[in-house]
Order: structure tokens, then sequence, then C-alpha cells
């Protein structure tokens, strides 16, 4: 059987999730045949990678040539892996250009690039693949299983907090995320696959949306409130970061110097900026109520700060609740082993039947990323899928619902208004 081969577009820290797995467990069924990137020097180290695990070193691509790499090299699949605001550029360039695609969440960061996404995925027929992981984590699956079943009836509402730690959470503050045109902020980045999540237990879609937030923590001027004196631009080279528990050491990991530092001469690309340095303009704090089609309402909050990694979810049914509670390890930067990034410390599932006792819901164990979900996506994408009765594999329409939710949660905080999902994408 012939391997299919796979060309990748952004060589970032994210990037060797999936270049590392296929040149490693999938190399029988799988292959890289081309990098793209604006960076060179993160292109070869991306080679280098491929190298160490046994597998040879590919072409390169500068991202103006796009194109040609697809002309030449004739990929049967792209994996996109670029900035957040680029990925739809290259999802529909791939698509017009014959090949499937394999996108990075979020699919994209507002309703126009989504719908230009939609209208080439329907004239090109193209498959579009999102890798939504979470879905695949076993706690995530067993509650998609709880409510498929009808265990605590219809679903009226659903109360949803995601905790993201001083480690995690701060790292969006430092790198292209804490710009809003880069990454969509943090709704539309991070919580894209929150409000696919809920899409996925529900099996319902957004109706309307209403939210607030702001920067509260991060920032200058909010460091400022606090009483922090000393601040500095990024942290290579500062004396002032050397007291910040929030500075970003790259000379200390050797991954991070490789794929940024030393990179810098090329883009100018800085990955270490401090997190209460100005030009930040994300919130920090945010707050989410959506109404689905479906008449369930979601309660929704994020939070960036916090001591504690994880989430808690409670379901309320016509039959019950169900609460779930996941505590993950602590997050990994680009210098460390991405397959175990965000793995499991504690869950549990509690199931509250509206007349009986409690009981603890048994959820099998899962190992690796995401809440165990890592492994299981990338089986599903690069190995031989098995049937899936749940239906996680994700494809545009997913992607481009996932988003909306956050899309249509910034146009509420900028305006104060609600936002109503079918104004903003035509499906």
């Amino acid at each position: 059987m012939a391997k299919k081969r796979y060309a990748q577009v952004g060589t970032g820290g994210r990037a060797r999730f999936f270049y590392e797995a296929v040149a490693s467990k999938y190399n029988e069924t799988s292959e890289i045949v081309a990098f793209c990137d604006v960076n060179q020097t993160r292109m070869n180290f991306a080679n280098s990678r491929l190298e160490a695990l046994g597998a040879k070193a590919v072409p390169t691509y500068k991202h103006y040539e796009f194109e040609k790499m697809i002309e030449e090299i004739k990929p049967d699949c792209v994996i996109v892996t670029s900035v957040d605001r680029t990925h739809d550029w290259y999802i529909i360039k791939a698509m017009e250009l014959g090949c499937d695609v394999i996108t990075e969440k979020p699919m994209t960061i507002d309703e126009k690039r989504a719908q230009n996404i939609i209208d080439t995925q329907k004239r090109t027929g193209r498959n579009v693949r999102v890798s939504f992981n979470y879905r695949y984590a076993p706690t995530n699956t067993k509650i998609r299983e709880l409510i498929m079943d009808g265990t605590i009836g219809d679903v009226y509402s659903v109360h949803f907090e995601w905790f993201l730690n001083t480690s995690h959470g701060a790292d969006y503050y430092r790198r292209w995320h804490r710009n809003k045109e880069n990454s969509g902020g943090l709704l539309v980045h991070k919580a894209t696959h929150h409000f696919d999540l809920v899409n996925f237990w529900l099996g319902s879609s957004p109706e309307i949306v209403y939210a607030m937030g702001s920067l509260n923590f991060y920032g200058r001027t909010n460091a400022e409130r606090r009483g922090v004196k000393e601040f500095y631009y990024r942290c290579h080279g500062s004396e002032a970061a050397k007291n910040d528990p929030f500075a970003l050491d790259m000379e200390a990991n050797p991954t991070l110097k490789a794929l940024y530092l030393d990179a810098e001469h090329e883009d100018g690309y800085i990955r270490d900026k401090s997190v209460f340095s100005e030009e930040i303009s994300i919130e920090d704090t945010m707050g989410v109520m959506v109404r689905y089609k479906n008449n369930a309402i979601l309660t929704y909050s994020l939070n960036s700060y916090l001591p504690l990694e994880g989430l808690r979810v409670g379901f309320n049914g016509s039959k019950g609740r169900i609460e779930m509670e996941v505590f993950e390890n602590s997050y990994v930067n680009a210098g460390g082993d991405k397959s175990n990034e965000g793995s499991v410390r504690s869950k549990k599932i509690m199931v509250y039947p509206m007349f009986g006792p409690a009981y603890e819901a048994k959820v099998e164990e899962g190992v690796g990323g995401h809440g165990g979900g890592d492994p299981v996506l990338l089986n599903d994408i690069f190995g031989v899928p098995v049937e899936d009765k749940f239906h996680r594999a994700a494809n545009q329409v997913d992607g481009a619902m996932s988003i909306l939710t956050g899309v249509a949660a910034n146009k509420s905080i900028a305006s104060g208004m609600p936002v109503k999902i079918a104004d903003l994408v035509k499906f």
C-alpha cells in the first residue's frame, strides 16, 4: 500500500506533534514530503527532528513558494500548523490545487475567512479535517456517550469553567497570540476546543451568543496597579527578567533556542516578550452565555492566570445531572515533550439521577496529551481508524461552528449586544 504523502506548512512548536508522529509511529502508512514556512531556520530544525527519528530530510519552501511546493511535490494532503490568521489562505489554496487538508485548531479566526473555507470546500469537494484532540479524550467521549444514551434525559443547561494556569495561560501573552489580529483572542484560539466540545456533547450548534471580557491580570497597566516596578520588553538580555517568575528564558532551553532565538534574524519574531508589557490586545478574563438550537443554555468562563489547570463542567437535564472534573499536568512549551502536553492528573465523572443514588461513571484510562486524546486522534488521522459511533472526526463545518461562538463572543464584547450565529456564516 502506497504511503499517504503530507506537506506541512508552519514548523513552530506545535507542528512537531504532527511531523514527529508521522516520522515515527506512522511511518509505514504516512510520510512527510515537504515543509513550508516563513523561516528557514525552523524548517531546518524540523528536518533535523525527522532525521533523528530515522526519516529523511525533505525539501523546504518559503511561504511565498507554497503553490510551487504543491505543484512540484504533489502531496495528497497539506497539514496547516501556521499562525492562526494564515490558516484560511493555506487551506483554501491547498483545496484549489487538489489537496485534502488537516488543520490545527482554530480552523480560522473570523466569519469571513470561515465562509471562504466553507464555500471553497463545497466548490472543490476536498476533505478538510480539524484536529480536535479533546473530542478523543476518554473523559470527553464518556460525556458524549452518557448524553447520547439519555442518562440525564434532555440537557437543558451546561456550566463550563476552564482554568489556565500561570504556566500555560501566561504563554499566550508573550507570543503572537497576544495580538487578536493573529489569533482571534483566547475565545477563538483556545476556546475553540471548548465550544467544539459543547457542540459535540449536545449534538447541537450555537444560535445566539452574549459575552463579556477584559484584560485584568496581564499587561503593563495591570502590573503597575499591583505595584510592579521593574518592566522589560523581552526576557533575553534583560536584568529585570531575572526577577520575574513569568519570564521565559530561551537560552536555558535548547529546543526553544533552536526554534526561536536562533531564528530571529530571519523574520524578527520574538518569542519571549514580557506578559506585562504593552501591546496586548486579548482578554484574560472571559464569560460567555450561549443558547443552542436544541434550546440548551451554556454559561462558560475562561481565566488564564490561575494556580490550577483543567476544567469543571456541570450538565443539567430532565432526568438528572452530570458533573465532570479534570485536572491536567502542567503545560510544556515548545521545548518539552509535546506528546504529554495537557495529560490528565486526575479525573472524575459523577452522575446524579433525578430519583436514585448518585454514582461515579467509569472512564477508561487514557495515555498521552490533551486528556489522552492525542494518540487516539493521531491514529484516527495517520493510522488505521476504527469504527467510531461517536463520530469524533471533525470537518470544516465543525471547525466553523466551534470558532463562531468565539467570533460572536468577541463581537458581543465589543458591542455589548447579543450576536446571532446565523448572521455570521451561511452553510
